[in-house]
């Protein structure tokens, strides 16, 4: 059999030799990019989706830091995201075309049943919010470009089960404390709710990202519940890490020194809101000079 086989390899040398063929073997190509250029190529490209945006929303990165939020918690192109809150889009219209067309951007909001606890929640503003399941994915196509994400959407609470474990990371930008603020008035345990929805949604070793108004240590328990606007960094750990997550990281990319309220003050009379100034300039101007809300940055994974 070795004989046949010695036999068979000379045949083709010869063979190779007189059609002229090399019997060299080629190198293996090199890659078209490596893992450092193709991280150049995303962080370009998504600065130029952020630098694309209109005037009011670049106007806010200075307090926001999108692109250094985002490359912080490891979002990238491809991935699927469950973006919590996602309102009017301020995030949703960089994630999506970011995202590309092999991503999916998956927008939970608060249960319908939490929202009649707002003061602004009218018969009228509750008959639209009803309305969210099928508008919001309808006007965030619009938002989508020529190659973004997927989308679907559902309610904290409601989460279909075929989403369970596809989500490479959950993002909750300034969530949390409606859901602590309203965690004991409702049908169901709002906070906890939505932590075992973004536990359940995330792929094992899948990242569960929080930016979130952070009361200093200082400021009293039943300030900083969440009614006014901010949590304290060690619940908002300690409320995660009980929903199953491991602490990863924090960073001060969204920290503000400046906002340094009193207990007689909200988040809300900081911008982009102005909500206690908007009659009196002179006021108004010492809010923007404070900027947005200190914000604590944290990052967990949820276990292998």
């Amino acid at each position: 059999m070795n004989k046949l086989l010695l036999v068979l390899l000379a045949v083709s040398v010869v063979a190779c030799q007189r059609s002229g063929e090399s019997t060299t073997a080629e190198p293996a190509a090199e890659p078209a990019t490596s893992p450092e250029e193709a991280a150049v190529v995303e962080t370009d490209r998504l600065a130029a989706l952020l630098d694309a945006q209109p005037d009011e929303v670049t106007a806010r990165y200075q307090y926001r830091h999108p692109q250094e939020t985002l490359e912080f918690f490891g979002i990238e192109p491809g991935m699927t995201i469950l973006e919590g809150l996602p309102g009017r889009g301020w995030y949703t219209k960089v994630l999506l075309p970011y995202l590309g067309s092999e991503g999916h951007l998956i927008g939970s909001n608060y249960a319908l049943d939490m929202w009649p606890n707002f003061s602004f929640a009218s018969e009228e503003f509750m008959a639209e919010m009803s309305q969210w399941l099928e508008k919001w994915p309808a006007d965030a196509e619009e938002w989508r470009g020529e190659d973004g994400a997927s989308i679907s959407a559902f309610w904290f609470g409601s989460m279909p089960e075929e989403m369970a474990g596809t989500a490479d990371a959950v993002f909750f930008a300034r969530v949390l404390h409606n859901l602590a603020r309203f965690q004991d008035e409702g049908v169901s345990d709002y906070l906890d709710v939505a932590l075992a929805d973004a536990y359940r949604v995330l792929k094992p070793g899948g990242i569960f990202a929080v930016v979130q108004h952070c009361a200093r240590d200082d400021m009293p328990d039943e300030w900083a519940n969440g009614a006014n606007g901010y949590l304290k960094k060690q619940f908002v750990i300690e409320q995660i890490e009980a929903a199953g997550f491991e602490f990863v990281a924090e960073s001060g990319i969204n920290a503000n020194d400046n906002d340094q309220p009193t207990t007689d003050d909200i988040v809300w009379r900081l911008p982009p809101t102005f909500a206690t100034s908007r009659e009196d300039p002179e006021l108004k101007a010492q809010y923007e000079a404070v900027g947005e809300s200190n914000r604590m940055t944290l990052k967990f994974r949820k276990p292998e």
